[in-house]
């Protein structure tokens, strides 16, 4: 079968606007609408299915719900993030840009929001492997409990560098957390706060399983079952 080239042309320009992020950065995805338009019907279907044929190879699985079994699994030992709970206020998933523009980014994680200042708590005790301080994720951390790790972004406090580690400071909140300590379930790490790329306090929460997003909303779902 013989793909029209106009179709070919489109799916390069969709390449194109594909970043795939790490941590808690979004991967983002921008049509060209303009060029869509330009397109036959039969064209526009055609890079439609083409787009969500390359979408699948190029992301290879990661910015996708993990199909292990969850409820196969005990989830005693975890404990709920963040303190003070108002809502949820952004899923996991694709969504339209929260701090404007017409394009689309995958949403890594669950947005939790609380009062700033609240505390968070380690899901699931482990060992901190990441201080995070960047213009997306803002102030955050990377804890790994054997396969799994949870990120925590748009934390209060600051950070600092002693030694060769990062480590988390947030006096007011009497916290301190630094690479490689270890933490138990429910363990206090940080507070809620407006670093990063934010449009109000929240805490944004991922989980990874190997290199697979999870959709924090499933496992928050078998560990209430699992109560």
């Amino acid at each position: 079968m013989q793909l029209a080239p106009n179709s070919l042309q489109f799916f390069q320009l969709l390449l194109q606007n594909i970043v795939i992020g790490d941590g808690g950065e979004p991967v983002k995805l921008t049509l060209k609408l303009k060029s869509l338009k330009r397109l036959s019907w039969p064209d526009r279907l055609w890079g439609i299915a083409i787009m969500t044929l390359g979408l699948v190879v190029i992301l290879n699985g990661r910015p996708q719900a993990m199909a292990t079994n969850l409820e196969g699994q005990t989830w005693t030992g975890a404990s709920f993030p963040v303190e003070n709970f108002q809502a949820y206020t952004s899923p996991f998933g694709f969504r339209h840009s929260p701090t404007g523009g017409r394009g689309y980014e995958f949403h890594s994680g669950l947005d939790i929001a609380a009062p700033e200042g609240s505390y968070i708590r380690s899901w699931w005790g482990g060992t901190v492997v990441e201080v995070i301080n960047d213009s997306g994720c803002g102030v955050g951390l990377v804890i790994e409990s054997g396969d799994w790790e949870h990120i925590y972004c748009h934390l209060g406090g600051q950070v600092q560098t002693h030694l060769g580690r990062r480590t988390l400071i947030d006096r007011r909140g009497g916290i301190q957390v630094v690479e490689g300590q270890s933490v138990p379930s429910a363990a206090r790490i940080a507070r809620v706060g407006m670093s990063g790329r934010t449009t109000g306090p929240h805490l944004h929460w991922g989980l990874r399983y190997g290199d697979r997003w999870v959709d924090p909303a499933l496992v928050l779902r078998a560990m209430h079952r699992d109560r």
